[in-house]
């Protein structure tokens, strides 16, 4: 039996600004976007919240990056790529991503109920900084 969630402007804003983001942030990113708005947010709130979302589906975590959990409100399949040198994560459209699942559930007999793919390097915003 699925328990009903009480209604919360808070959990309703944090849910809301990490679908609005593209940057993947952590709970610290969410937490300076939304103190100025809600004076009395902790951290601990931001993190109880992200917990909810993931355990419910809402949203998946993109890893850790530079110490970070970053978090991603799209579940569609995606892979990410994340600069190691900015920390940046990029959202990756790969269309032969939607039969991995197929491919492996025929391969292992198992049911795949999610997966996550990310490819690490420099983003061309660094490699150009590079080059000058």
């Amino acid at each position: 039996m699925e328990t009903a969630r009480k209604h919360s402007k808070k959990r309703e804003a944090i849910l809301g600004a990490l679908c609005a983001a593209k940057d993947h942030p952590s709970a610290e990113m969410l937490y300076s976007r939304l103190k100025p708005q809600y004076p009395d947010l902790s951290l601990g709130t931001i993190y109880r919240n992200l917990a909810v979302f993931l355990g419910d589906g809402d949203i998946i975590s993109v890893g850790t990056v530079a110490g970070q959990e970053r978090y991603d409100a799209d579940t569609s399949p995606h892979a990410h790529f994340i600069c190691r040198r900015c920390g940046r994560v990029l959202d990756v459209e790969l269309p032969a991503l939607e039969d991995m699942d197929g491919a492996v559930e025929r391969a292992t007999g198992g049911r795949v109920a999610g997966h996550s793919l990310s490819f690490r390097g420099e983003c061309a915003e660094c490699l150009a900084k590079t080059a000058t």
